[in-house]
């Protein structure tokens, strides 16, 4: 598995640098940094540094694991994303640290391998800032496939095993930090976040401002920096840390350096959660709306047990949610729990891009059995197969 992962891995970056090629693009490889505002100084792989001068520079230099008080990475026994994906065997017990996006990925995929996963959370719940409804069903199908979830719960210290394998964690209630428990694991997964990739960019020496908490670089609607000439996009500035989010905004600033309209429409950004069953949004959440006055919404659901594709392949947990805007039937926002999740939500993304209304996609003729029936049917008034 991890000799196909590396195939898989080596084979997209090289063709990256063969579409560099093709495309007439220099690549320099080493570590860069911005020595004035028209030149960025790169200290080699091979050890030698040179200067290139240039008209506009782009900072996308994305982002790495957010640490946490108390808990050392080494990449071997307390590992991050990158630990995560190079592990030399299926640990008997995994404990995940954070209930994001990214614990939640690496759990799933090391439970299915058969390990026993826990998640510990300090919050209430899991994935902010999805949709309530959503993450809720979404936690009790992960807890259904054996994951375990320890929420509200903070990590106070993490050190070896005095035995010499794993690690002991020293878990503390997050209300009442005198109620604690100790727990051992053969691997700790690190995944509180990530925080933008800034040090040593030279960026405070020429002034550039920075955005927010301090972490992010400001940037305005065209994601110029303050220094006119240059630029950022993707992790290290506002908004959700996506590749595809990253990707839309880097062509948007180029086509603006080249003196065309270059624009990135953040109502309409995906977001996928790559376990099984996947999880994928766009638009505003139902707990968005409730927290507008102003907007009368209705809200529409389909469950996958439903829906012919799911059931025949077994694999019918979930469902599609779609939030609509009551006087107008305008799209407000999607949310799948299913297979196929973040395939499916490409529809959803259309429909938002172009202002369509939920009747636009019901009257659309989706083809049978496919799963994407679920969401032509949680867009009726009233579902024909539920």
């Amino acid at each position: 598995m991890m000799a196909y992962k590396m195939k898989a891995v080596t084979g997209l970056t090289k063709g990256i640098e063969g579409l560099f090629k093709k495309n007439k693009v220099d690549y320099l490889k080493g570590f860069g940094k911005i020595t004035s505002p028209n030149t960025v100084e790169v200290k080699g792989n091979d050890g030698l540094t040179q200067s290139v001068n240039t008209k506009n520079i782009i900072i996308a230099t994305g982002s790495e694991p957010a640490s946490l008080k108390g808990v050392e990475v080494d990449e071997k026994v307390v590992v991050t994303s990158t630990g995560a994906l190079d592990l030399k065997e299926v640990p008997k017990k995994m404990i995940v640290i954070g209930g994001g996006v990214i614990g939640l990925e690496m759990g799933s995929v090391w439970s299915r391998l058969g390990a026993e996963v826990t998640v510990v959370e300090y919050l209430d719940r899991i994935i902010p800032g999805t949709d309530t409804e959503i993450a809720t069903q979404f936690k009790r199908v992960l807890e259904k496939q054996g994951i375990k979830f320890k929420m509200s719960t903070a990590v106070t210290k993490c050190l070896p095993n005095p035995n010499g394998k794993g690690a002991k964690l020293t878990l503390a209630n997050a209300k009442d930090s005198s109620k604690t428990e100790e727990v051992e694991t053969d691997i700790v997964l690190l995944s509180t976040g990530r925080r933008p990739y800034t040090k040593g960019l030279g960026i405070e020496k020429l002034g550039i401002k920075m955005a927010g908490n301090g972490l992010q670089i400001a940037t305005d609607s065209h994601f110029r920096t303050n220094i006119p000439n240059i630029y950022a996009i993707g992790d290290v500035i506002t908004g959700p840390m996506l590749a595809h989010k990253a990707e839309e905004e880097g062509i948007a600033a180029v086509e603006i350096i080249a003196g065309k309209a270059g624009h990135v429409n953040y109502g309409a950004i995906p977001g996928v959660i790559y376990t099984w069953p996947e999880v994928a949004t766009v638009g505003q959440s139902e707990d968005d709306v409730k927290k507008d006055d102003k907007i009368k919404y209705r809200v529409s659901k389909f469950p996958f047990m439903a829906n012919s594709r799911a059931r025949t392949n077994d694999d019918a947990d979930g469902m599609v949610k779609v939030i609509t805007d009551n006087e107008t039937d305008r799209i407000l926002g999607v949310h799948i729990l299913g297979p196929n999740a973040g395939e499916m939500i490409a529809e959803a993304v259309l429909g938002l891009e172009y202002g369509a209304s939920a009747e636009d996609i019901a009257r659309t003729c989706h083809a049978h059995p496919t799963l994407s029936e679920a969401m032509k049917e949680a867009c009726m008034v009233k579902p024909i197969h539920f």
